[in-house]
């Protein structure tokens, strides 16, 4: 080891001794980051009283907790074979190409999704007599959804939740919808369901795929509440969500968030 010691610290200018030590830490803050710190985010009360911070919160664990388990894997291969540092690298290489691909496979599957759907909608539905952007899906299920696409982003309405809102329940519903697309909550929620997808087996990446949906569902919410009252937003929730539709405005995201969006309303 003496050798192996000498030839990283010649190479590197870092005591082996170091090395070694900061790939424990690193992995440590990674095995943290990927189990009880995002399991006390997800039973938390606090995100519910300010989402924003939560989803920032949320970034930051999934970005610092993959970024500790790709540097603790360098930092580990460097301390087993100093001598063959780009050697050494490639379990951190392989593990950071495996999360761009899969990044990069969402993106793709994503944007083909939005433009069939997209197809879709131009047959089966019909532009809004009033409101721009807006497409009418001749169902009685009351559903209200958006579908982000940049400039051409669009809010499909059914005619049965146009039939059985009243005028501002729509109001709030529509301003909810506004800020998925405005907001461009699609992006964020994009890189979560990335993250999900490139770990299946991995029972926190659903965990805060789920957690991030249910708090943009809050942050949309915060956005219509600046034009309704809550009471008016607890009741337009509770109509579309009554459908039971994948989807649907209450709560889709399979989170125990969900009731706690009807706290923050009606507290």
């Amino acid at each position: 080891m003496p050798d192996a010691a000498a030839a990283l610290e010649g190479a590197f200018l870092i005591p082996y001794g170091a090395v070694v030590w900061a790939a424990v830490m690193l992995g440590l803050v990674a095995v943290l980051l990927a189990w009880p710190v995002p399991i006390w985010l997800a039973r938390a009360a606090w995100p519910m009283r300010a989402p924003v911070i939560a989803l920032l919160v949320w970034q930051a664990v999934g970005l610092a907790g993959g970024l500790s388990m790709i540097g603790a894997l360098a930092l580990i291969g460097l301390a087993i074979a100093p001598q063959q540092p780009w050697l050494a690298l490639v379990p951190a290489a392989v593990l950071l190409t495996y999360l761009l691909v899969h990044l990069a496979v969402t993106v793709v599957q994503v944007t083909r999704q939005r433009r069939r759907h997209l197809e879709l909608l131009d047959m089966l539905t019909a532009p809004h007599p009033t409101r721009a952007r807006t497409r009418v899906l001749d169902d009685a299920v009351p559903v209200a959804y958006c579908l982000p696409r940049g400039v051409g982003s669009v809010t499909v309405l059914s005619q049965g939740l146009l039939d059985r809102l009243d005028a501002d329940e729509l109001v709030a519903v529509i301003a909810h919808e506004r800020a998925h697309v405005e907001q461009r909550h699609d992006l964020l929620l994009l890189a979560f369901r990335a993250w999900r997808s490139a770990l299946p087996w991995f029972p926190i990446a659903a965990l805060a795929d789920s957690e991030v949906a249910a708090l943009v569902e809050m942050l949309a919410d915060d956005h219509a509440r600046r034009e309704v009252r809550d009471e008016v937003l607890a009741r337009a929730i509770l109509h579309v969500g009554a459908s039971g539709v994948p989807g649907a405005e209450v709560d889709a995201s399979g989170s125990s968030r969900g009731s706690d969006r009807f706290k923050r309303l009606v507290a």
